[in-house]
């Protein structure tokens, strides 16, 4: 499902604010999770009903926001994946620090950087998660050692996203590994805070880099929300 969502990501997000949602897409965002909430505790047909219409029109409104790149069908299949209550993903990211250059990676989706890291998996705490991303996509051992922040996707200037997302970025310590590419990253690399490549911006905003530098550099950082 990780690939759909990308690719759905990837087509949404030519329309709408760069600053948050456009009012469409958090409606429609809306929509499905009242339909996928409604269709995990729904026991009378004539509500399932209800709720499936209520998510085919969610999916409509996403895909005449952008255009004619998504088939409503294509939406309909990538909601019905998701089940019970419906609540925020979340995405780990990893801020790794060598000689004062943070570790970035190579996304093969759209060949541009990003922090280590993905959606955390069932079973796994966030800590673990972000250290397990970190090894699968850089080759790098780490340990977590600092939340730095817990963020709201919608908030941050990311491009639009089919679903509602928290971001969790940790400051982890680099502890042995070396640089190895994966089956999601085409490069690995450490940059300077004023030498970044071109970023991909579904995953990572500049801002949230500097903030990772700030990080590094306060000893007492308090951790940022929102």
């Amino acid at each position: 499902m990780i690939k759909i969502q990308t690719r759905l990501e990837g087509r949404i997000r030519v329309l709408g604010s760069n600053q948050m949602d456009p009012q469409w897409l958090s409606w429609a965002k809306r929509l499905q999770a009242i339909a996928q909430t409604g269709l995990t505790y729904s026991q009378e047909p004539y509500d399932t009903e209800r709720y499936e219409a209520i998510r085919e029109i969610a999916a409509q409104m996403m895909a005449a926001g952008a255009g004619a790149a998504i088939d409503p069908a294509t939406l309909v299949d990538c909601f019905k994946r998701e089940a019970g209550y419906a609540t925020p993903k979340v995405d780990v990211r990893a801020a790794v620090f060598k000689d004062g250059k943070i570790l970035l990676v190579k996304e093969r989706e759209d060949g541009l950087w990003t922090l280590p890291g993905g959606w955390a998996d069932v079973g796994d705490s966030p800590s673990v998660a972000v250290v397990r991303e970190v090894r699968e996509e850089s080759g790098y051992e780490v340990v977590a050692r600092r939340l730095a922040a817990v963020l709201d996707r919608n908030l941050h200037g990311h491009p639009p996203f089919p679903f509602h997302a928290y971001k969790l970025f940790f400051l982890c310590e680099l502890t042995g590994g070396e640089a190895k590419t994966s089956y999601e990253t085409l490069d690995v690399g450490f940059f300077e805070e004023d030498s970044l490549p071109p970023l991909s911006l579904t995953r990572v905003m500049p801002s949230q880099i500097v903030m990772l530098f700030e990080c590094n550099r306060s000893p007492e950082w308090v951790t940022r929300f929102d």
